[in-house]
């Protein structure tokens, strides 16, 4: 009863965000520039995600890394201040900014109080608009890449993931570490932090997202101030692929007690007509409820696992359909086979109604819970940019899980799973598990 009563309080606490998230106001900017805001004046924050397509995919081969390594001196000095000057100043705002770079994008978020709105966003333009990359903060932060890659190097599920990548994305820049390498990231210099920082932050990658106490007519100015001097275009585009594996299963050789896997095969990409079918359909196989397939074959009735998942990524030029699972040495090739057959099984089965009803259940009861505070708002509206999805989609999102067929998911079965291009990456030292 007590965690009844926890989920319901949860749910309600949710519930006035949700409601919030449902009235998206597309703000255009008197330059040009396109936000979606929804206004929250109950508590006295603003809370922004820039989202710049493109990311680490986008360095060149051989400078590797260049992005990653900029985004993270954005914070680190810009003209007529310090780094410690910048991060002392965003405390006394109650400012806080955060500057991330993925494989397909790069991301700035900030959250600001509204008392100190004007000064903060002036403070995050200096960042965006006049990085300096001194070579004192491009050296520490430099080294601080340094330490991130050689701890991978060392870390089974890192190792494991740049090998995944190697193989589905051969000779295409997704096969690369958007993190670079020590070799790519040691030939750097703050020049390549310049061209870098043209070519990934301009006005035609960007996707806005704004929640909190500001008003459409305040917002439109405030976005011309804080982004009009960003480049308008920048060269470089990543091309289209296609996923390469194959099926298999490849060890990498490494001491450790416990081996880690990563498995999969192509996925969906984020506007096929069967995404969201896939997604329901990902949820009953290895998603996070207790009754996903796989936990339950794998982890609840065999002890292989702690945990195991499946996910889809829709990346922008080639979608993935992948999982994860440690497990002990003298365990991995079992759970790998129980894993193999359960693929199968679903390729040819699919699932149940009953297994399809308590999907829908948990998804649709779960999705509120999403929307925990401006911030996942703000990363929830660009997410909906990027997939295209249009403002009405999350008063609609329910209806559509709602609305997927018995018929519907085991057809997408069929098409999604691919028991003969399942391909196993395992780093450790498998007992009995023949490549």
């Amino acid at each position: 009863m007590k965690r009844f009563l926890t989920l319901i309080a949860l749910i309600i606490t949710a519930a006035a965000p949700l409601r919030a998230a449902n009235e998206i106001q597309v703000v255009t900017s008197p330059g040009g520039i396109t936000a979606w805001l929804v206004e929250e004046q109950s508590i006295p924050m603003v809370s922004m995600q820039f989202y710049f397509k493109g990311g680490g995919s986008l360095d060149p081969a051989d400078k590797q890394g260049a992005t990653n390594l900029m985004m993270g001196l954005l914070e680190e000095g810009a003209t007529g201040i310090t780094a410690t000057e910048f991060a002392e100043r965003s405390d006394e705002l109650g400012a806080r900014f955060s500057f991330d770079a993925g494989r397909d994008s790069t991301s700035v978020t900030a959250s600001m109080l509204t008392a100190n709105l004007d000064q903060s966003i002036a403070l995050l333009r200096l960042a965006l608009i006049e990085p300096t990359f001194d070579q004192v903060a491009f050296d520490r932060v430099q080294g601080q890449v340094f330490s991130i890659l050689r701890s991978d190097a060392t870390d089974p599920s890192a190792i494991a993931s740049d090998r995944f990548q190697e193989l589905a994305y051969p000779g295409h820049p997704y096969a690369r570490n958007p993190d670079g390498t020590l070799e790519t990231v040691a030939a750097l210099t703050p020049d390549d932090m310049r061209v870098a920082f043209a070519r990934a932050l301009t006005k035609d990658r960007l996707i806005i997202g704004v929640v909190g106490a500001i008003s459409a007519q305040e917002l439109a100015p405030l976005l011309d101030d804080l982004l009009g001097d960003l480049p308008d275009t920048s060269v470089g585009e990543v091309p289209d692929t296609q996923v390469a594996l194959s099926g298999g299963v490849e060890v990498i050789p490494f001491d450790t007690p416990q081996s880690v896997a990563l498995f999969g095969h192509a996925g969906l990409s984020r506007d096929d007509p069967d995404y969201l079918t896939a997604y329901v359909l990902n949820h009953i196989m290895g998603g996070r409820a207790t009754t996903a397939r796989l936990t339950v074959e794998v982890r609840k009735k065999r002890g292989l696992t702690y945990g195991i998942s499946t996910f889809l990524l829709p990346f922008q030029h080639a979608a993935v359909y992948m999982g994860h699972l440690n497990s002990g040495n003298d365990t991995m090739a079992e759970a790998i086979e129980i894993i193999q057959a359960e693929w199968a099984k679903m390729a040819e089965h699919g699932v149940t109604q009953q297994e399809l009803d308590q999907a829908k259940r948990y998804l649709t009861g779960a999705y509120a819970l999403r929307f925990s505070g401006n911030a996942a708002i703000a990363g929830i509206l660009t997410g909906l940019q990027v997939a295209d999805l249009g403002v009405d989609y999350i008063s609609t999102r329910n209806d559509l899980v709602n609305a997927v067929t018995l018929d519907d998911i085991n057809r997408v079965a069929a098409r999604l799973y691919q028991p003969e291009n399942l391909q196993f990456v395992v780093v450790g030292q498998p007992v009995g598990l023949v490549e």
